[in-house]
Order: structure tokens, then sequence, then C-alpha cells
């Protein structure tokens, strides 16, 4: 698809390579039996990659490549390739990686198009799902047919919200005692697993508000444009743009009232 230079088209070939990366990885992943074979740590004994997160990004890379040669491309498993043009891929082979090993649902291929330095495309791919996510900027968010958007803001203490945690067990208790100010506080708390199918789900109503502390770009560039596509706002504390010391998304009027909750607790503290 050499004309791939309007955010659809770039839309349309960035979910043709997600959805045969998310294929591959349902026709390959393993029994629960072999879950443990090929696997290695990054950052922590809990921070896992499998053999097919690298050949996830393997074909993403390749697929886009052919078509687009002097394109850049962000990683999570190889790093920033060079290029030659205006425009950079950043991907997430597979978001969710330990649900994925676990059989879980809560995972997805991630493939985001930014053109001088600005997301115009993304794709979520919740493969075990059979959801596709997609947003154009502009053109607004979609699932399949359906064209999306956020639950209207709610009380405080009548939302939905989901968050994470991270590998890095100091960061988990501080994360922790957070939550256990942030829990009376709203109606209740879910926690998935991938912040690209969480940030999605703000997208679609199926959670109200959406915060987590230490997240990479990479998880959250495809999906904070389908987010915010569909009507939600989204940022990090104190005016900053969303970022990995926090990222914060919810509809107007219940994203000002989380973020005064969190802002308080100092949620950008590891210790």
């Amino acid at each position: 698809m050499p004309g791939a230079t309007t955010p659809a088209g770039f839309l349309r070939l960035a979910e043709d390579i997600a959805r045969e990366a998310g294929d591959m990885l349902l026709a390959k992943r393993p029994a629960m039996s072999t879950r443990s074979a090929d696997i290695q740590t990054k950052s922590s004994p809990t921070d896992v990659v499998t053999v097919l997160d690298r050949a996830s990004e393997q074909l993403i890379r390749e697929r886009i490549l052919a078509v687009r040669p002097g394109d850049r491309i962000l990683g999570e498993e190889e790093g920033d390739h060079p290029g030659e043009t205006d425009v950079r891929w950043v991907v997430d082979p597979i978001d969710g990686t330990v649900n994925f090993l676990y059989g879980l649902s809560d995972w997805a291929v991630s493939i985001a198009v930014e053109v001088r330095g600005r997301v115009v495309a993304g794709v979520v791919n919740a493969a075990a799902r059979g959801e596709v996510f997609t947003a154009a900027a502009g053109e607004g968010a979609w699932l399949g047919g359906e064209r999306l958007r956020c639950n209207p803001a709610v009380p405080l203490g009548q939302a939905l919200v989901a968050t994470g945690f991270g590998y890095d067990a100091a960061r988990r208790a501080v994360q922790a005692e957070v939550l256990t100010a942030v829990l009376p506080r709203v109606r209740d708390i879910r926690r998935g697993g991938s912040c690209a199918v969480d940030l999605c789900s703000v997208a679609c109503g199926r959670v109200d508000a959406y915060y987590e502390r230490g997240v990479n770009y990479w998880d959250y560039a495809a999906a904070g444009l389908v987010a915010a596509e569909a009507g939600a706002r989204i940022g990090g504390l104190n005016g900053r743009p969303y970022n990995g010391d926090l990222t914060l998304c919810a509809a107007p009027g219940l994203f000002e009232d989380l973020h005064d909750l969190l802002a308080p607790l100092d949620p950008e503290r590891d210790a």
C-alpha cells in the first residue's frame, strides 16, 4: 500500500498488519503445559518476554518495511529502527504478555503511526477477544462497524476504574498504598493486565476511567488515540501530557475528579 500517506491509509495498513500478527499469535500460543518454555525476564522476575513477542515484532517490522522502507519503527523488543521519513511506527507486539502466557484474553497487538511526532492512526487487536479497535485522527474510534463513545462523566463514587501495577516490588508497594486510598472513593476497581485493552475499555464504555503508573509509550500510543477519538480526556498529572509517570483517562469531568483524588497521593513516587 504505497499510497498510505493519509491517516486513513496508514490505518488500513496498520490494521492489516495487526490482524496478521494477532492471527499468528493465536495459532502459536503455547499450551498451558508448555508455557514456561522460551521465556526470559526483562526488568524483573515478573516482567517476562517470550519467543513469540519477538516473532510478532519481527513480522510487524517486515510488513511495514516491505511497503514503507524509509519509515522509522519503535518497537518494545527491538528498539528504535532509524528511517528517512517523518513517519514513525510505534509497536507493542504483545501488550499483556503475562495474560498471553496464562491463557487470559486481555492482551493485544498494538500499532500506532506518528507523522512528525503526532499519532494519526492506531490499532489495538485484542485477538483472543476477536476485537480490533481502530482510530484515525479526526475520524473517530471504531470497533468493527460501531463508532465508540466513552461513558458520560459520572460522579467519582459511581465510577468503575481500571488500573494496573508495575513489575518492581517497591513500585508495586506504593501502587497498593495509592489503591487503598482510591478504592473507597469509587464504585470499584478492575485490573485487566493490558494498558492498551484498558484504554480501549474506556473508549467503549466497559469502564469509566483508567489510571496507571509506569506504562511505556508503545503500551498507550495506539490506544490513547482510540480513547481520545471516543471522547475521553487522556493526560498526566497537573496538566502534563500522559506519560510513563502517570497515564489517566476518563470522560471530561470525571477526569478532573479522579485527577484531584490522585494528585495528593503522589502516585508518581516509587518509595
